[in-house]
């Protein structure tokens, strides 16, 4: 007796195979710790309710004739704050957020005596650094982002 598979038993063996083929992995990348699926942002319907807020604190930034710089040195990161500011009237905070993992991001308050803030290069690890710069000025909220990668 000879069996013989038709085109269509073939077409849907070929879909089955396939299917648990895909199932497979997402079920092993599921259940594997290595493979972190978290949300980039905790409150994230929180923070995007704020993104008008941020815009107006982000276009306050642009609209500054001399900008804060970030600046990488061999041993640490410096932020360098326009020179018409008055240094220990600039309040706000400095974000620093590693995308790749969520435990090494951390913030920094700005308390300054002089324009720059060093931040050492020891509490950074190498890669891709998103840094959010908010601060006050006057009664006037300003807001700036950069990406950096330190080697």
């Amino acid at each position: 007796m000879k069996f013989k598979i038709g085109w269509g038993t073939s077409i849907v063996i070929a879909i089955a195979l396939f299917m648990s083929f895909i199932l497979y992995f997402v079920i092993k990348v599921q259940s594997n710790s290595k493979y972190d699926n978290e949300l980039v942002v905790e409150e994230y319907y929180k923070k995007d309710s704020k993104y008008g807020e941020d815009y107006i604190r982000m276009q306050n930034a642009e609209d500054l004739t001399e900008k804060p710089q970030v600046i990488q040195t061999t041993d640490s990161m410096e932020i360098k704050f326009p020179t018409v500011f008055v240094p220990k009237d600039i309040k706000g905070t400095v974000s620093l957020y590693r995308p790749s993992n969520k435990k090494l991001d951390f913030q920094i308050p700005i308390s300054l005596s002089k324009p720059s803030l060093l931040i050492p290069k020891t509490n950074l690890v190498g890669g891709r650094w998103d840094i959010t710069i908010e601060w006050e000025y006057q009664s006037k909220s300003y807001q700036m982002k950069e990406v950096i990668y330190i080697k």
